[in-house]
């Protein structure tokens, strides 16, 4: 659940969205490296099997959980999913988290439903023959994450979970916010907002009065930000680890 991908100084935890895997990450490993020891993290019920209850609470237990191996305290980067854990792991365990970079999420989501997304779900053509089949079909950029995510059997690529299991984390989301946990966290923290973002309209910006939060509007970006934009992303992270100068960074 917990990979190693190397470096040296700093811990550096990637958390990916929803229906990601730690290989997203993967087009971003390098550079990040050069700024610390970096770590990239299977969420439950992606790949592996779920929490009993789908609350965050229990997805950031499991996260806790397999993080006893690092000792000192985390820059943790989360993009959608990964950026509420991230946040609410920061929560928890004040303690264990250094620092925090958080793409395209925010608190409140009240009033929203996945029922007609988890139905869109649904009737993807399942088994995608093809990496060429997933690209034409989710296009270049979100094909790329699911190309990443989704497993490859003999008779094509499926999803790497199930379709109720994805729907139930994001209907929680639609059923409380998280105000409380981002307002109680007092480390350094970095905000990516998509210019085509999923957030509702103003809430990052509403993050970022928290003292010691910068927040980045990226033009152009959509939901994915890291891999739409990602010159843009990595000049915004890097200026952010590079201006808080950190503990335990290289050097």
């Amino acid at each position: 659940m917990l990979h190693d991908e190397g470096g040296t100084g700093r811990p550096i935890l990637l958390l990916h969205g929803l229906m990601g895997s730690a290989r997203t990450w993967r087009r971003h490993v390098a550079w990040l490296r050069e700024h610390g020891h970096v770590y990239t993290f299977d969420a439950a019920g992606h790949g592996r099997p779920a929490p009993r209850e789908l609350t965050t609470e229990a997805f950031v237990a499991d996260l806790a959980m397999h993080l006893h191996e690092i000792i000192e305290p985390l820059v943790v980067i989360g993009h959608s999913m990964g950026a509420l854990h991230a946040w609410c792991l920061a929560a928890a365990h004040p303690q264990r988290v250094a620092a925090l970079v958080l793409e395209d999420m925010a608190p409140d989501f009240r009033g929203r439903t996945a029922a007609n997304w988890a139905t869109m779900i649904a009737q993807w053509p399942q088994p995608f023959p093809s990496e060429a089949a997933v690209l034409d079909y989710f296009g270049p950029v979100a094909g790329r994450y699911f190309l990443d995510s989704f497993v490859r059997r003999d008779d094509g690529w499926h999803l790497h979970g199930d379709v109720a299991t994805f729907r139930d984390i994001s209907e929680e989301w639609g059923s409380r916010h998280f105000w409380e946990e981002w307002n109680s966290i007092r480390v350094p923290a970095l905000l990516l907002e998509g210019e085509f973002t999923i957030t509702p309209e103003g809430q990052m910006r509403q993050m970022a009065t928290r003292p010691g939060t910068d927040h980045v509007l990226v033009e152009g970006a959509g939901h994915l930000v890291h891999d739409d934009r990602p010159a843009e992303y990595r000049a915004a992270v890097e200026c952010f680890l590079t201006a808080h100068a950190l503990p335990g960074g290289p050097g």
